[in-house]
């Protein structure tokens, strides 16, 4: 039975409304949800808007901060190699330092080219560059005096050897340490223990080790530090506590005395007349030999002991301290000279403990220049020098007004005086 055209036509329509139906439903449902998602996102971008108003700017010093500390472990953009040298046991030949000033250069140069073959030998290369430092800590007066017994070089040639070192390269230091003997060894350290940590230090060469950095390797060793740490052998077997270590170890031959450098025994005797090691960094204004002293027939000082004696001259026992050729410097020998080899005084004399007290008192009758200059004293109880006139109140030159102990206070009552001897 065929279907009419009318019917056909009926069906069709009926279709489309169900269809019309349905997607205006849809479409109503669609629109509903839109507008819930719309509102859903408008409120959170105000807490969003909200809360990085709040935290930008703790945010973006966080990223800045991050961004710095990942900059510096990029150790290949510019990797170090230090190298530093303890100057009172490990120096450099003396047939170089006789060269003085061209000495000094050459030594520079044959030492940055050991240290390239050195690196090369390790398979170091590959870097676009390398910041290559060098500094040698020493006590100079002391190495200078070692030296001079052993009858090497002059004081010129010694100076020049040392500058012509330094200026071969910006980045080659040579520091005075100072006296003490362990001067050196602190700087040399706390150099080591605080740039082998750095990431860009690739190498950290050392020369001059000994017992005296048994304590600092072993703590290195612990934190697997010494990976970077290369020693730096003598020509001579006089460092033989380097064979108990484990770091890597490299010669160089030709540059180095064969013998250890002991310079300590050209030093004055250790601590004196109660005056402790914590302040022989002290720099005085003094420099004044004592006006008079004692006679010392009677103190003639017996050369000291461990083989000191061919470094210290004996005082001549037949004048007095301030008639010696020169006298002897009281801050060197009391507190410590701060005129460094510009001293006309001698830092050279062997002196008994005796000879010591005599020194002490004679240099109280000079006055303190801080406090004669109206100046405190930063040395207050160990300085040397008079800190009050020896006749007090009744000084006979204070009343012609030609007393050297010019200061305020330095002429106090008799019982004040006496106050100030006992304490």
């Amino acid at each position: 039975m065929s279907v009419s055209t009318k019917q056909l036509w009926d069906n069709a329509l009926d279709h489309l409304r169900e269809l019309t139906g349905a997607t205006l439903y849809r479409h109503s449902e669609l629109e509903a949800r839109v507008a819930e998602l719309e509102g859903e996102l408008a409120a959170l971008k105000l807490v969003y808007n909200a809360t990085t108003d709040i935290d930008k700017p703790a945010h973006n010093a966080q990223i800045s901060s991050i961004s710095r500390q990942s900059s510096t472990f990029n150790v290949a953009q510019d990797p170090l190699v230090l190298c530093v040298i303890d100057g009172d046991r490990l120096l450099f030949d003396p047939s170089l330092i006789e060269r003085g000033y061209q000495g000094g250069r050459q030594a520079a140069q044959d030492f940055t080219q050991a240290i390239a073959k050195e690196l090369l030998e390790q398979n170091l290369t590959g870097f676009e560059r390398l910041s290559f430092w060098v500094t040698i800590f020493l006590n100079k007066r002391a190495v200078f005096n070692s030296l001079r017994d052993d009858g090497a070089p002059t004081p010129e040639q010694f100076e020049a050897f040392l500058l012509g070192f330094g200026q071969a390269s910006p980045r080659f230091l040579v520091v005075d340490a100072g006296p003490g003997r362990d001067s050196t060894e602190a700087k040399v350290k706390e150099y080591i223990k605080t740039y082998i940590r750095f990431p860009q230090t690739l190498r950290l060469f050392f020369g001059g080790i000994d017992e005296a950095y048994l304590a600092m390797y072993d703590a290195l060793d612990k934190e697997d530090l010494v990976q970077k740490l290369v020693l730096m052998e003598p020509p001579s077997d006089s460092f033989p506590v380097i064979h108990r270590m484990s770091a890597r170890t490299t010669r160089f031959d030709g540059l180095f005395m064969a013998e250890k450098v002991t310079p300590w025994l050209a030093r004055r005797p250790g601590p004196l007349l109660g005056i402790s090691e914590a302040s022989s960094g002290v720099v005085t204004n003094g420099g004044l030999i004592s006006p008079q002293s004692e006679s010392q027939g009677s103190m003639y000082a017996t050369p000291p002991p461990n083989g000191s004696s061919e470094y210290l001259k004996p005082i001549d026992p037949t004048k007095p301290l301030h008639k010696q050729n020169p006298p002897p410097c009281n801050e060197h020998y009391l507190m410590t000279c701060s005129k460094g080899p510009n001293c006309k005084y001698s830092h050279d004399w062997f002196l008994s403990s005796e000879q010591l007290e005599v020194l002490a008192r004679n240099a109280k009758k000079a006055p303190c220049n801080y406090l004669k200059n109206g100046l405190p004293c930063p040395h207050g109880d160990r300085c040397c020098w008079g800190h009050v006139c020896p006749s007090g109140a009744r000084c006979f030159h204070l009343s012609k007004g030609k007393c050297w102990f010019k200061g305020d206070g330095m002429h106090p009552p008799i019982a004040l005086q006496q106050t100030v001897e006992v304490a």
